[in-house]
């Protein structure tokens, strides 16, 4: 057994048993990998995927039982690669962070020229992903750091800190009837049309959730991934928006509201429970403590 078999075995599961993607992916031949892959199964004495055909179409019951260990494995492994390169004082290398859009477009901003001044030969990638597969590209070595509200605290393979607390607000153009007078309840709300996010994202269950309790039915008329296209639509009168408060900037033409009713949220940072940063990784997340309060002291 060696460390290359093991590799082959967790990107082959990665890519959906696609030996093509896996042999693209690790730089290698598709024969190559299908030999290492006859060659484990031979020194464990069991077979680890079903075959149809030439094809891997799923893992067998040994397979699927073998799989966490060989996860652990590949952790270890990357933990020991990136603990040597620190006492080699290597400041170079590369940084993946998910993160949803709001987080992305309203408050790593400092956080990421700040890290970059001070780790110029680290490349950092931004994925961009829903909470879910924020979560998957954590539990899969996809990225070092997750950065999210909703999920991450789901999966008992992540490790998870608080980042900064927030709340809703509610965004409408200057000339609103609404902006001129205060908004105290649901259904002072729900007498207008809603635009806010898309299911699973920036808090959306929280404001379904307080509707329905309060058996309130009300018209949401459109839903998007991020704040930048709900304020787009708020501005063309289609309705009333519900976004994150540090996703609101006063220069917009619009105005804006805060309401509790929504309740306050946490953001989380996660990083996999096997895993070990790097010291400029250690350094981007407390970075992200250093500069949140810029975007949610209002939230907190």
């Amino acid at each position: 057994m060696n460390v290359q078999q093991l590799r082959i075995m967790r990107e082959t599961v990665r890519q959906g048993f696609n030996l093509s993607q896996a042999a693209t992916v690790l730089n290698a031949s598709q024969s190559g990998l299908s030999k290492h892959i006859q060659e484990l199964e031979y020194e464990l004495g069991v077979t680890l995927f079903v075959r149809r055909g030439k094809r891997l179409i799923g893992l067998t019951s040994e397979g699927a039982q073998l799989l966490p260990v060989i996860e652990r494995l590949n952790h270890d492994l990357d933990n020991l690669k990136q603990q040597a390169a620190d006492l080699r004082h290597d400041q170079s290398g590369v940084l993946a962070v998910a993160t949803t859009h709001t987080q992305a477009r309203y408050v790593l901003p400092p956080v990421v020229s700040a890290f970059r001044a001070e780790f110029p030969q680290v490349q950092l990638k931004l994925h961009q992903a829903s909470p879910d597969d924020i979560a998957h590209m954590l539990c899969q070595g996809q990225a070092d750091i997750g950065i999210a509200t909703e999920s991450l605290t789901h999966f008992d393979a992540l490790r998870c800190e608080p980042f900064y607390q927030w709340q809703h607000c509610l965004i409408m153009p200057a000339a609103h009837p609404l902006a001129s007078q205060p908004v105290d309840s649901l259904q002072q709300l729900a007498d207008w049309p809603l635009i806010t996010y898309h299911d699973g994202f920036t808090g959306r269950q929280q404001i379904d959730q307080r509707f329905a309790e309060s058996n309130i039915t009300p018209e949401i008329v459109l839903t998007a991934l991020d704040a930048d296209v709900i304020k787009t639509y708020v501005r063309t009168g289609l309705g009333v928006g519900i976004i994150a408060n540090m996703a609101y900037t006063p220069e917009e033409a619009l105005t804006a509201q805060p309401v509790d009713f929504f309740g306050v949220h946490t953001t989380w940072i996660a990083q996999h429970a096997q895993s070990t940063l790097r010291q400029f990784g250690l350094r981007f997340i407390a970075l992200c403590h250093q500069y949140h309060g810029i975007k949610s002291g209002s939230a907190q």
